[in-house]
């Protein structure tokens, strides 16, 4: 079994080769010239000061206190709509499984946010709770200023994330809930077991691999959040994130060297979210798979 297993990586990184060959060759060129551009005071406006001032960027950026509290917004925003986007995405998935009358109405009403530009989405709840033309206020007969406070600011920008890239999280889990043995479900329906303790027992455990999947494309996603916080608040009542300060540092300002490092420190991010859920999710799934 052992050898078997190990005849199927090497296989399956032979199938892998050539995707990830072509993705080297396009990332790693910007990735590495945003690190030497880093490494540089660079400003556009001045171009002939240009000069090689080595790690004084990183150092500049890590001790800067705008840094660190984007760092805080962005995990905020994260946590907040991957969580919940994960227990909703599980719903919805169920909904569109188990669905027999009208399936296909289901499932393409359920993808239609997704299927919106995000711009768009943004543009459409900033409206929807604005305190003079939203309906939102006039639904729950509130007179809020959403978008004027921090952390109704941080409910308005969770809360379209949640709404536009659900169906997307949705989209994983079905995929995951379709490839299940269907003869699995039913010997735990007949040994007496419960919906809910077939869901948790059964159903749950075999998803594990597409759960990881799903919450890793998202958290890296919503860790490079932009469009929405761009469109709602612009960075206004501390709700600025990693993304939001490397534009207004490398586009607004021109700044090239200062803007290059916190990319880079942006990418390295990403680089250890995605170590962490394989870390944590993927001993365990290879122990399973073993098993």
């Amino acid at each position: 079994m052992k050898a078997r297993g190990n005849a199927e990586r090497r296989l399956a990184w032979l199938l892998c080769a050539p995707a990830v060959t072509a993705m080297l060759l396009v990332t790693a060129y910007p990735i590495l010239y945003a690190f030497w551009l880093s490494l540089f005071r660079y400003d556009l406006r001045f171009p002939q000061h240009r000069q090689f001032v080595g790690l004084d960027n990183y150092i500049s950026v890590l001790s800067s206190e705008i840094w660190w509290k984007s760092v805080v917004n962005t995990l905020i925003i994260t946590a907040g709509s991957v969580a919940v986007e994960l227990v909703l995405g599980m719903l919805l998935a169920l909904l569109m499984f188990r669905a027999t009358l009208g399936r296909r109405t289901i499932r393409t009403v359920i993808l239609i946010p997704y299927g919106m530009i995000t711009v768009v989405s943004a543009l459409a709840w900033k409206f929807a709770f604005d305190p003079t033309t939203g309906f939102v206020n006039a639904l729950l007969n509130l007179d809020n200023a959403w978008l004027t406070e921090r952390w109704s600011a941080f409910f308005v920008i969770i809360f379209t994330e949640i709404w536009k890239t659900t169906p997307f999280m949705a989209l994983l889990l079905l995929a995951g809930l379709t490839l299940i043995p269907r003869d699995l479900i039913s010997a735990a329906r007949v040994d007496g077991a419960s919906a809910w303790q077939r869901f948790v027992h059964v159903t749950l455990p075999l998803m594990k691999p597409t759960i990881m999947v799903a919450l890793l494309f998202r958290t890296l996603d919503a860790f490079r959040i932009f469009d929405t916080v761009y469109v709602q608040t612009r960075g206004a009542e501390n709700t600025e994130t990693v993304s939001l300060v490397g534009y207004n540092v490398l586009i607004a300002r021109l700044n090239l060297g200062l803007g290059s490092a916190v990319s880079v420190l942006i990418f390295i991010g990403v680089l250890i979210i995605a170590l962490l859920f394989l870390k944590g999710f993927g001993t365990p799934l290879t122990r399973q798979q073993g098993e």
